[in-house]
């Protein structure tokens, strides 16, 4: 596992019909502050300040086809020739990263096709690369 140390953030966060909303700087509109929502922000200031991915590389939330299923992934990184490099899958907190979890991303990855895995509950995560049909488990994000 990869213990995450998160940049200072500061989200913009307001209640609005009883509900708790924050300020999505990538897709630029408020969304509904969940508890995987807030790991989905926090990691993507971890990507984008910490390792330094280009926000104009990252997708949040797009809709995938997996075979009749329509699917949403959290985020999807691409690499400087716009193919999808890497999936992140985000849970919140108190879930644990574990075959499930990890068992639901590469079915995502069926469609993307991506060299790069990532899991994370906010705490830790779990990147994968894969290579020739194996998996080998990673010690820190790639650069990208």
């Amino acid at each position: 596992m990869i213990k995450i140390e998160y940049p200072a953030y500061q989200p913009k966060i307001k209640e609005e019909k009883g509900r708790e909303l924050i300020f999505d700087e990538f897709r630029k509109r408020w969304v509904l502050l969940t508890p995987e929502e807030w790991v989905r922000q926090n990691f993507l200031q971890y990507l984008t300040q910490i390792k330094k991915y280009p926000a104009s590389l990252i997708a949040i939330e797009k809709e995938i086809k997996l075979g009749e299923l329509k699917k949403r992934f959290d985020i999807v990184v691409y690499d400087a020739d716009t193919r999808p490099w890497m999936i992140v899958e985000c849970k919140e907190m108190n879930v644990a990263l574990n075959k499930s979890v990890l068992d639901q991303v590469l079915r995502y990855n069926i469609s993307l096709h991506v060299p790069y895995l990532v899991i994370t509950n906010g705490s830790y995560c779990m990147a994968l690369a894969l290579k020739n049909n194996l998996m080998e488990a990673l010690d820190a994000l790639p650069d990208c």
